[in-house]
């Protein structure tokens, strides 16, 4: 389909008919196109036919009007939306290379953008769905495979880590996939795009994304521990500064959460119906940056040593130091994930 198409008559009586378009690249779930309209660059998103493609369009949209509160601006501008077309009109944001620390502005943006929403928006998005008992089960049936019982007490932490999960109660505004390639970086700013999994949750959820390898991205990266470290300072500092308020939550459980979800193994299309952790004996895949393999590597070692000290997961940081030690015994070619995003 052709950007004039998408964009439909009630549009283009609206803002006119698009002029030196150019097909962007985008996921499997959408088209996007650059064009020009009435002297303006544009961005035409639609959302491509499928059965949850009205809610992510829907999302999207919402979480973009959502996320318009801050200032400076975090998103771009929606100029038009036809919801019968699944199409948004977007500012276009014109945007340079991330800079060599770019997870400390990143990590600035993301706790602006997760204070954008209060309890009072409240139903407005999805509430943020946790790991659940299936998640446990094959991550426990991935250890017996490599020959790592669990104790008793291994699965009650997982229990209680399960049950702190579904209890947590924050109204962040979460971007749902905030990865590398959807933070754009203008003379201005930062910006997100792509809101397409957006919902409400516990900001924490994403912080963790920096330390525990971007888990839903195709682009993964393992800064250094200094500036994980500075990163995670901005993002407390942010989150104060937007909302007069001290961060709570536990940044450990949210780890440790994505380290459950075999889901994050794979691209999204490939996420539904299958156990991905069970795969990993048997073959190793390459996603984007990095395989299967290198991804759970460096899963289990971000949460055995974020919970060294933790008074809840003590035993599960052990049995995770095992696991990866016996993931090297037996694939010692397993190289680090990249330490820079390309």
């Amino acid at each position: 389909m052709r950007a004039s198409a998408a964009l439909g008559d009630e549009l283009r009586d609206q803002l006119g008919s698009p002029t030196q378009v150019r097909r962007l690249d985008s996921s499997p779930r959408s088209r996007v196109w650059r064009a020009e309209l009435n002297g303006a660059t544009v961005v035409i998103k639609q959302a491509v036919d499928g059965p949850d493609a009205s809610l992510r369009f829907g999302r999207e949209v919402t979480a973009l009007r959502l996320a318009s509160r801050a200032d400076p601006p975090l998103v771009p501008a929606i100029i038009g939306t036809d919801p019968c077309r699944r199409v948004m009109v977007l500012e276009y944001v014109d945007s340079h290379d991330p800079p060599e620390d770019w997870v400390v502005s990143y990590a600035v943006a993301l706790a602006r953008l997760h204070a954008a929403t209060t309890q009072d928006d409240a139903g407005a998005l999805p509430r943020w769905s946790p790991p659940g008992q299936d998640d446990v089960s094959a991550f426990l049936g991935l250890a017996a495979e490599l020959d790592i019982p669990a104790s008793s007490t291994v699965s009650a932490e997982l229990d209680g880590l399960l049950d702190r999960l579904r209890r947590t109660s924050g109204h962040a505004l979460l971007h749902g996939d905030p990865c590398p390639g959807n933070d754009l970086y203008t003379g201005s700013g930062l910006r997100f795009v792509d809101f397409e999994q957006a919902s409400l949750g516990d900001g924490l959820i994403e912080l963790a994304y920096l330390r525990i390898g971007f888990p839903t991205c195709w682009c993964v990266t393992a800064p250094p521990e200094p500036m994980l470290r500075q990163a995670e300072a901005a993002y407390r500092a942010a989150w104060h500064t937007a909302t007069g308020a001290e961060l709570e939550g536990d940044l450990a459980d949210a780890c440790a959460g994505w380290l459950l979800r075999g889901d994050a193994l794979v691209e999204r299309a490939h996420r539904q119906g299958v156990d991905h952790l069970a795969r990993i004996p048997r073959e190793d895949w390459l996603w984007g940056t990095a395989t299967a393999r290198q991804r759970l590597l460096h899963r289990l070692g971000v949460v055995s040593e974020i919970t060294l000290d933790h008074d809840r997961l003590t035993a599960l940081g052990e049995f995770c130091a095992a696991m990866r030690s016996r993931m090297l015994t037996r694939w010692p070619a397993l190289a680090p994930l990249p330490a820079h995003r390309p």
